[in-house]
């Protein structure tokens, strides 16, 4: 039989195109595959809260504050939106995922360093889709919350190791921004004040986390101001007169004094050194007994009689204490 010319390349070009359509019905099937997998993974609700506490995990601060929905609180400073300042979260796991329409409510545990952990809550929301085909998403709640930390008894402090200083002064509560969730500790370390480290966990942007950090003098604070007490009772007992000018201590008598009076320091007072009550960055010695030594030879006025005074003269001390600026301290007697 006959074969007409061009019948096998015919037969040959439909069979290429069969297999081809094969083929890309299976790439087809395949990208769909592809394209649900993702969505219920990486570009599901869950996927996009995990992105945003893998963000904080690594402290890549950039790549949170990029996240949709993620907007900054009008009220509160960003002093601590720096990546040093980021808690250290070391793992999360998705407990719940509850679908309202196109929003959903998810809780996941996290944990951090030093054993800490807690339930936290993201509300998300659907925004279409990208490219046509992924799942895209951001947050009805913005993650970032508000830190109110109240220093108490100085201005100056560190969270996470970032040092702000209250706005208002000692005593007086300010709002920062902060990631949540995260941990931060308050710690204040300086020459003459410290604070016992206090840790708190902002859990979400629903509310105000409340820090405070309790201020005191430190023990250098408190050597430094005996010292320099005890110079000046030292120069106040140079003094061979019974009543030194501009000191705490003195003796008054009726009769004649032969000779100089001679002091000496016999009890130097006991420091101790606590703020204010009244304002904030001043500090207070309160009322503390101290007791100076008199020897002085005294001559009677009615007989004439000579003898010795020999005896310790009680006394107290009372002062104010403030920071000038310049690295020293003012002591002014109250």
């Amino acid at each position: 039989m006959a074969t007409r010319i061009g019948e096998d390349d015919s037969s040959a070009t439909t069979l290429l195109a069969i297999r081809w359509g094969v083929a890309f019905g299976v790439l087809l099937l395949a990208f769909a595959g592809t394209v649900v997998t993702l969505n219920a993974t990486l570009y599901s609700a869950a996927g996009f809260v995990s992105s945003y506490l893998d963000s904080l995990a690594r402290h890549d601060l950039e790549g949170a504050l990029a996240m949709p929905g993620v907007e900054h609180p009008s009220d509160a400073l960003p002093d601590l939106l720096v990546a040093d300042g980021l808690g250290r979260l070391t793992s999360y796991e998705l407990v719940s995922d509850e679908a309202d329409g196109d929003g959903h409510t998810l809780r996941f545990d996290v944990h951090f360093a030093g054993d800490i952990r807690s339930e936290i809550e993201f509300t998300v929301e659907h925004t279409g889709h990208r490219m046509g085909v992924f799942s895209g998403w951001r947050f009805t709640r913005s993650p970032i919350g508000v830190l109110q930390a109240t220093p108490l008894h100085a201005a100056d402090f560190e969270v996470n190791g970032v040092a702000v200083t209250s706005a208002d002064g000692a005593n007086q509560p300010s709002r920062y921004q902060v990631m949540t969730p995260g941990i931060y500790t308050l710690t204040h370390q300086s020459k003459y004040l410290q604070a016992e480290p206090a840790t708190f966990l902002a859990e979400g942007s629903a509310s105000i986390t409340e820090a405070q950090l309790d201020i005191q003098a430190s023990q250098e604070f408190v050597d430094q101001v005996s010292t320099e007490l005890a110079a000046y009772l030292d120069d106040c007992a140079a003094q061979q007169v019974l009543l030194p000018t501009d000191c705490p201590f003195g003796k008054t008598m009726n009769n004649r004094i032969e000779g100089p009076p001679e002091w000496s320091i016999a009890v130097y007072p006991e420091v101790t050194i606590v703020p204010s009550p009244d304002e904030g960055g001043v500090w207070l010695v309160q009322p503390t007994p101290a007791a100076a030594h008199l020897t002085v030879q005294v001559k009677s006025l009615f007989d004439g009689s000579v003898s010795t005074f020999d005896e310790d003269v009680p006394f107290d001390v009372e002062y104010t204490i403030t920071f000038p600026g310049d690295g020293t301290l003012l002591i002014t007697p109250r």
